[in-house]
């Protein structure tokens, strides 16, 4: 596509995804120690160009900026990635690199705020949605991010559009939110394991104690005056927990349900349980929009689910047309030498069903 009408394009599909795009992240440790970081993408309006990227070491790539040309940052990876993005391979959403890096990218609007962009530094600026492959290419561990994002200028390609915020987890487990509050970065150590959009993290931690009535299991007959109260079924120690699709409701959905959860004994096992958790904050289309006014009928607003298991190095993943995992072993590639490469999430967008045989 000529860069000049792919910007504008990005532009105007930024501004709209400003008020429909919505992601939720959970992060599960296995008992053998393995960490699985899973999350989301949603979004309403229109179905996204979503794609697999896959790159090599010594792939080099130039930002976008505000000008709307390519003439930002230019960085090599030191690390090959894998990662899934939309709309380009440039604008990686979320990945993990050979060294064992993941980063992820979540719609931030109206709390954060990047530093200004000047065009002395362009060449020190880069675009938001590209920080991931950066990141990704140049680090192996959250400690370099933090003293390497003070040399840049993070920028957003139309200044007129939201802001966007990180989740970084490295190989030792350690696992922060990347936040730009009033031109400056922020890393907040992830408390619970989960992230969702506004307002900052540090306000969604803190909002976890309205709920400090929630627990697993069922609770116990309750005598009032003569009269004893009784469940009506299992599972009441989590009556109040918040089901609707607002971001504050789906960071408490998402830090109690995987904290409750039960360890499993791998780091498959764990990606597996991670898309279970996840079923619960797929968000169903039709909630988006006011009755009738709905802008297209795709599958589901999730249009696609990601659980990536660190240790292992395994990403899986399914979509909103085909549920089937699917998987990408980075032990089986060759960053030195694989070619970089990218391709659509789904071969066909059909749901993959077996029918079983009645003899």
């Amino acid at each position: 596509m000529n860069m000049k009408l792919f910007t504008i394009t990005f532009v105007g599909i930024l501004g709209i995804i400003h008020s429909g795009f919505s992601c939720t992240g959970i992060t599960l440790r296995a008992k053998d120690n393995s960490i699985v970081v899973a999350r989301t993408v949603d979004w309403s309006r229109t179905e996204m160009n979503s794609m697999y990227v896959i790159a090599p070491r010594g792939h080099t790539q130039t930002s976008l900026t505000p000008s709307g040309k390519m003439d930002g940052l230019e960085f090599t990876s030191v690390y090959g990635y894998v990662g899934i993005a939309v709309e380009s391979p440039d604008f990686v959403i979320d990945g993990t690199n050979e060294a064992g890096l993941s980063a992820g990218l979540f719609y931030f609007p109206d709390y954060g705020k990047y530093p200004r962009y000047s065009e002395t530094r362009k060449d020190k600026s880069i675009a938001d949605f590209e920080l991931v492959a950066w990141m990704l290419s140049r680090f192996s561990t959250i400690e370099q991010i933090e003293s390497a994002i003070q040399n840049i200028t993070v920028t957003n390609i139309d200044p007129t559009a939201s802001t966007v915020h990180w989740r970084i987890t490295d190989a030792t487990g350690r696992q922060v939110i990347l936040e730009f509050v009033d031109g400056a970065a922020h890393f907040y150590d992830s408390k619970v394991g989960a992230i969702s959009n506004s307002p900052g993290y540090p306000w969604h931690v803190t909002n976890l104690n309205n709920y400090i009535n929630l627990r697993p299991g069922t609770l116990d007959p309750k005598k009032v005056g003569d009269l004893t109260l009784h469940s009506f079924g299992s599972d009441s120690g989590m009556l109040g927990l918040p089901g609707d699709f607002t971001p504050p409701s789906r960071f408490i959905r998402a830090a109690l349900l995987s904290n409750y959860s039960i360890p499993q004994k791998t780091g498959y096992e764990s990606a597996m349980k991670a898309f279970h958790i996840l079923n619960n904050l797929d968000v169903p289309l039709g909630v988006e929009f006011d009755a009738g006014r709905a802008t297209n009928n795709m599958p589901s607003a999730t249009q696609w689910t990601i659980a990536t298991d660190l240790g292992n190095k395994v990403i899986y993943y399914h979509t909103m047309y085909n549920r089937t995992i699917r998987s990408i072993d980075m032990k089986d590639i060759d960053f030195a030498n694989v070619r970089y490469q990218y391709g659509p999430l789904d071969t066909a967008k059909v749901q993959t069903i077996i029918p079983i045989k009645v003899k």
